[in-house]
C-alpha cells in the first residue's frame, strides 16, 4: 500500500471539482491514494441565478469547490469554457430542439467539454490524468485494452452519459468513486468533514442547473403553437411548440377533453401537429427497429454475433438487439422485444454486460 502511494505521488491529477459531493470525495480519495492532486473548476454557464440570493449559481458552486479544496489542502484552478460551451453544447441543443428532436446536452457536455477541452487543457499542462466524480469505472480487459464500465451503484451509473468520450482518453482518466454507491460517498464525505457532504445533488442540464426548461427554450426558440390530434386526425387540443414535447410525455400540451391521459406519440413537423394516443400501451409508442446515427464506438461487439444490449434512455431497461445493417457511422438495430417511447435525438447506448461499447443518436425517420 505504501509503495503504491509512493508511485502515485509522481502522478499529477487534475480533478474536475463542481462544488458537489461526488467530485469532492473523488478529490479526497485521490489525495489519500498519494496522487499529486489539483482541483479544476469549469465555468461553463453564467445565466442561472440562485432563486433566494439572486447570485450566479456558478459563483456559489465555485465557492463550495474552493472550500473543499482548502479543506484538502490542494490548489483550485478555474477554467472559463463558457464561450465553447455555448457554441458546442448549448447552441447545438437549441438547434436540435427547434428541429423537433430531443437531444441530450449532458452527453454533449461530456464529449465536448469535460473530456474534450478540460482533458486537453490538463494534458497541455503536463497532468498525467484527469478525474471526475462520475459513477463509472475504467478497467483493462485481458487484451490490455482500456474499457469503460458501469458504476457499481446501478441507480447512479453514468456510463450512459459517457459513451461518446474518446477511447484514447481512457488511460488518462480516473473515476475514483465508480466502485462505490452514493450512500458510500455521502458517508465518506461526512467522515472527512467535507462541507458538501449533505449537499443536494444538482438537477437539470449539466452546468445550467434546475430551471424551467420551457422557459429556457423560449429564450432562443420562438413559440410555434399548433394542433394536437389523434392518429385518426381528430383535433383534441393544442401545443405551444413541438420543440417542448418529447415522445412518450404526458405533458407539454393541452387537451380539451379530460377523459384520460394522452401520450405524445409522434410529430408532424410539416403541419406542425402533435399526434397523441390515449394509452401508454398503444402500439404507436413501441418500435421493433431503430436507425442509430453518428455512432461512436469505444469497443465494437463481436462481428460473429452482432448482438448487444441497448439502453435508449438513462436508467432505461436494456433491451437485446441484433445489428441488422452497419456502416461506418450508422447502423440499424432490430430489437428482440419492442421498445417503448423511442425519442429521436436521444442516445442509444450499447453494452456487453458491464462494458459500454459506445452509442449514437436515435434517428428521426422523417429527416
Amino acid at each position: 500500500m505504501k509503495s503504491e502511494k509512493n508511485a502515485n505521488a509522481k502522478k499529477k491529477v487534475l480533478v474536475g471539482m463542481s462544488g458537489g459531493v461526488d467530485s469532492s470525495v473523488a478529490a479526497a480519495l485521490l489525495m489519500e491514494a498519494g496522487y499529486d492532486v489539483t482541483g479544476g473548476f469549469m465555468k461553463n454557464y453564467s445565466d442561472t441565478l440562485d432563486v433566494w440570493t439572486g447570485e450566479c449559481e456558478w459563483k456559489r458552486e465555485r465557492r463550495d469547490a474552493l472550500r473543499v479544496a482548502a479543506k484538502l489542502g490542494i490548489p483550485l484552478l478555474t477554467f472559463d469554457f463558457e464561450k465553447a460551451y455555448r457554441e458546442k453544447v448549448f447552441e447545438r441543443m437549441f438547434r436540435e430542439y427547434e428541429s423537433g428532436i430531443t437531444p441530450n446536452p449532458d452527453v454533449l457536455c461530456n464529449e465536448e467539454i469535460k473530456f474534450g477541452l478540460f482533458y486537453d487543457k490538463a494534458m497541455a499542462m503536463d497532468f498525467d490524468y484527469i478525474a471526475t466524480g462520475h459513477y463509472a469505472r475504467i478497467e483493462k480487459n485481458i487484451d490490455g485494452e482500456f474499457q469503460l464500465l458501469k458504476g457499481k451503484d446501478t441507480n447512479k451509473d453514468q456510463s450512459y452519459f459517457l459513451h461518446r468520450i474518446a477511447k484514447a482518453t481512457l488511460p488518462h482518466v480516473l473515476f475514483p468513486i465508480g466502485k462505490y454507491t452514493k450512500k458510500d460517498v455521502r458517508r465518506m464525505a461526512n467522515e472527512r468533514e467535507l462541507m458538501t457532504a449533505n449537499k443536494p445533488d444538482s438537477q437539470g442540464i449539466c452546468f445550467v442547473g434546475d430551471m424551467d426548461f420551457k422557459e429556457l427554450l423560449r429564450k432562443k426558440i420562438v413559440a410555434k403553437p399548433g394542433k394536437v390530434v389523434t392518429p385518426e386526425g381528430k383535433v383534441i387540443g393544442t401545443h405551444d411548440g413541438l420543440d417542448s414535447v418529447t415522445i412518450g410525455q404526458r405533458h407539454g400540451f393541452h387537451i380539451t377533453s379530460g377523459e384520460h391521459a394522452w401520450y405524445a406519440a409522434s410529430k408532424d413537423r410539416v403541419q406542425n401537429r402533435l399526434i397523441v394516443v390515449p394509452s401508454r400501451d398503444s402500439e404507436l409508442l413501441f418500435s421493433e427497429k431503430v436507425v442509430v446515427k453518428d455512432v461512436h464506438w469505444m469497443n465494437q461487439p463481436l462481428k460473429t454475433s452482432g448482438m448487444m444490449n441497448v439502453a435508449v434512455r438513462y436508467r432505461a431497461k436494456e433491451v437485446p438487439a441484433i445489428i441488422e445493417k452497419i456502416s461506418k457511422k450508422e447502423l440499424v438495430l432490430g430489437f428482440l422485444e419492442p421498445v417503448w417511447g423511442l425519442a429521436p435525438g436521444q442516445s442509444a447506448v450499447f453494452y456487453n454486460g458491464e462494458v459500454c461499447l459506445g452509442g449514437g443518436f436515435i434517428s428521426d425517420p422523417s429527416l
